[in-house]
């Protein structure tokens, strides 16, 4: 049942990128939306996820390179910090609840490695935590060693962050995988560029149980674009292993293809078809950085009601910077993220809906932001 699935419920995050030593603490619901000015942090807390995301692949040291190495990672750089600590934990309502934890220190070659990691497993009724070393002096995760002790609970552990997801859909160039052929078999997810979604709606618009799925998707998206008919997906007559995301308008014959979508329609597609997905195929925890880019003031509302949707199933995170988007939520849902000059770090903050309830009543959440009555402005 929904109400009982797993969730993310806290984050300590420590010596990573703008957020100091002394670290940030942040609670997650069903929908978070992280609100900022340019430059507070939001995005390094997107960036956080990411570095999850490779080092649930045991990728770690190729996002570590990426990201211009460790330097580049530690607050202020390695002379000012010299290790990153982070503590995701994680129940059902009133079931287990699972921490992990780790210290990724400062090492030569200006890379980082762990020094510590451990999960735990609190079980719910008992007093006594069971703990989980995974040892210390390793490049990648031990949660993907199978000799490691307890495979169990780092399964569980394992098997949540992995379905974490962070997804970009920002690249609509002419070159972008999302505009041009893919292969069709390539259908486990929709990739976090959304590259393979021809293969996606393909395989989803052909399986009797997920059609209606398809059919929703199809219907949001002609409500953004009235003009839009309906996908036309197919396998390339040149190669059947591969497909694109053609279209045609409704009540004409005419064949378009993916280079003849604006870029905010083609990231609209790509939004619909990964918040409207059959809840079986959801990740548990979806992370959206400025979603809003490219679009209209209707699609934004109409992005949102998706988002609702997408969180009965699966959590939503959100970074943005759109009044039009934070109007859309409730007060409960906005974690601000500011600027702190005395310490130059990030401050992430929860609003305090009392004290702003007089405010509220004369103004909406995007006019008290505007005024800085919120924070999170320059």
């Amino acid at each position: 049942m929904p109400n009982n699935r797993m969730k993310l419920k806290h984050l300590n995050l420590k010596g990573f990128k703008s957020i100091d030593s002394e670290g940030q603490s942040i609670t997650f619901g069903d929908i978070t939306v992280f609100l900022d000015a340019n430059g507070a942090g939001k995005s390094n807390l997107v960036s956080f996820f990411k570095l999850l995301n490779y080092l649930t692949t045991g990728g770690l040291q190729t996002f570590i390179g990426e990201q211009g190495f460790a330097d580049s990672l530690l607050y202020y750089g390695s002379s000012t910090t010299s290790r990153i600590q982070a503590e995701l934990s994680f129940q059902q309502d009133g079931a287990d609840k699972h921490t992990y934890s780790f210290t990724l220190s400062h090492a030569s070659g200006d890379t980082l490695i762990f020094t510590k990691e451990y999960v735990t497993w609190d079980r719910a009724g008992r007093l006594h935590l069971r703990t989980i070393d995974l040892g210390a002096g390793h490049k990648e995760t031990k949660l993907l060693d199978d000799t490691a002790p307890d495979s169990l609970t780092r399964r569980i552990v394992f098997n949540f962050l992995r379905s974490c997801q962070l997804y970009h859909f920002h690249d609509t160039s002419s070159t972008a995988k999302i505009r041009n052929q893919g292969y069709i078999g390539d259908t486990d997810c929709l990739r976090d560029n959304a590259g393979n979604l021809a293969a996606f709606l393909f395989t989803m618009a052909n399986n009797g149980e997920w059609k209606k799925h398809y059919d929703r998707i199809v219907r949001n998206i002609q409500l953004v674009l009235p003009q839009f008919g309906d996908f036309v997906l197919r396998p390339s007559p040149l190669n059947k292993d591969y497909i694109r995301l053609d279209w045609r308008e409704k009540r004409k014959d005419y064949l378009f293809g993916p280079h003849l979508l604006s870029d905010g329609s083609l990231r609209f597609m790509a939004l619909a078809t990964l918040l409207l997905q059959p809840a079986e195929s959801l990740p548990k925890v979806i992370i959206l950085d400025e979603p809003e880019l490219g679009l209209h003031p209707t699609a934004i509302s109409s992005l949102s009601g998706m988002i609702r949707t997408a969180s009965v199933n699966s959590q939503v995170i959100l970074a943005t910077q759109s009044p039009r988007l934070v109007d859309e939520f409730n007060i409960d849902q906005i974690v601000i993220v500011e600027r702190d000059e005395t310490k130059d770090r990030s401050l992430v903050k929860r609003l305090d809906e009392k004290n702003l309830a007089e405010w509220l009543e004369r103004y909406s959440l995007s006019d008290l932001w505007e005024k800085n009555v919120l924070g999170g402005r320059p």
